[in-house]
């Protein structure tokens, strides 16, 4: 496979996970950031020839690849301006705030005849990865009721999660993983209730909470439950699953059976972390090599662009419930401002 050029935007937490990956995969690696940390970051990785650069324009041209690790609100712009630039381009979850836009970006790839790939690394933890073969295997039978959850610290190291304008709020930015899963488990969803209660708004701190509920009704007739908690700074990160059906029940719990440990490159800021798996390879790295292979000619990645469209899809359905109180179809809102 020849050696790829990636250029990674963005120097945060999860760019942090990434640049790691990218560099075992024997990349070379641009990284840019408006914030002053790409420089640091790339001294950090001196010895694996990661540079920064300072524009767009700069990156662009040194790139085949784009990473696109930054915050939401800004992953339309940039990921449009990469496939324009004839870039195949992995992009963070969520592709973008509303369905429509999501949308645009997979339209937009399509027609430049390159990859998008949301970067749901769920899909490449060890229990998840496990949970889908099984399901597929028939092992429980079709899915009934699909449970999830999953809570940790409240971010609020960088201001924007808590702005639903610019992250989608709880239901979007976290529970968007266990969404994407449940419509992977159970097919597609045609009918979300959801809930939030807790501090969404800008301006939030240590001590404050959110919480998201989300049913899911499957065209199938199963019923997903959907939890997530942005708790107090002592919350540890944890994350289950139960799914039943006909068969039997498949069920884990992270805190139990320990497949994962918050992880940290670099420098950070506090509290903050980002789950990874001691157990195999990273997630992080699993999920880049199977794109990388992708983009070399080899089997699509098991995460397609339609599914980051439905999964941005089915939580921007959820938001909209939780504003109005009233379930929602999700087709009926596409391109609704979140």
């Amino acid at each position: 496979m020849a050696r790829l050029d990636v250029g990674l935007i963005g120097a945060g937490g999860i760019a942090r996970a990434h640049l790691p990956a990218w560099t075992e995969l024997d990349t070379r690696v641009t990284v840019l950031s408006t914030d002053g940390h790409a420089e640091k970051v790339a001294a950090q990785y001196a010895a694996f020839g990661v540079t920064a650069v300072h524009s767009l324009d700069e990156l662009l041209a040194r790139s085949t690849v784009v990473d696109v690790c930054t915050p939401t609100f800004t992953h339309r712009h940039l990921t449009l301006e990469a496939i324009a630039a004839g870039k195949h381009v992995v992009c963070e979850k969520p592709l973008a705030l509303t369905a429509a836009e999501a949308q645009e970006m997979t339209d937009a790839a399509e027609a430049a005849g390159v990859l998008l790939f949301p970067a749901h690394v769920v899909r490449y933890f060890p229990a998840y990865e496990a949970l889908a073969q099984s399901v597929a295997a028939g092992r429980v039978g079709p899915p009934a009721v699909l449970r999830f959850s999953r809570s940790g610290r409240y971010p609020v190291w960088a201001p924007w999660f808590s702005d639903p304008a610019l992250s989608g709020g709880i239901l979007v930015d976290q529970m968007i993983h266990d969404l994407d899963f449940a419509r992977l488990l159970a097919g597609e969803v045609v009918r979300v209730h959801a809930r939030v209660r807790g501090r969404q708004k800008p301006g939030a701190a240590d001590g404050d909470v959110a919480t998201g509920t989300a049913v899911l009704t499957h065209a199938s007739g199963a019923i997903s439950h959907v939890l997530g908690v942005w708790g107090l700074p002592d919350l540890p990160f944890r994350t289950t699953f139960r799914v039943a059906g006909p068969g039997g029940v498949l069920e884990h719990d992270s805190t139990a059976h320990t497949g994962f440990r918050v992880l940290a490159q670099g420098a950070r800021a506090l509290g903050e972390g980002i789950p990874g798996s001691p157990m195999t390879e990273s997630p992080y790295l699993t999920e880049l090599r199977e794109f990388a292979a992708a983009v070399a000619g080899g089997p699509a990645p098991r995460v397609s662009a339609r599914d980051g469209v439905e999964a941005v899809r089915i939580a921007a359905a959820a938001a909209e419930s939780a504003r109005t109180g009233k379930p929602v179809v999700p087709h009926a809102i596409e391109g609704a401002a979140l």
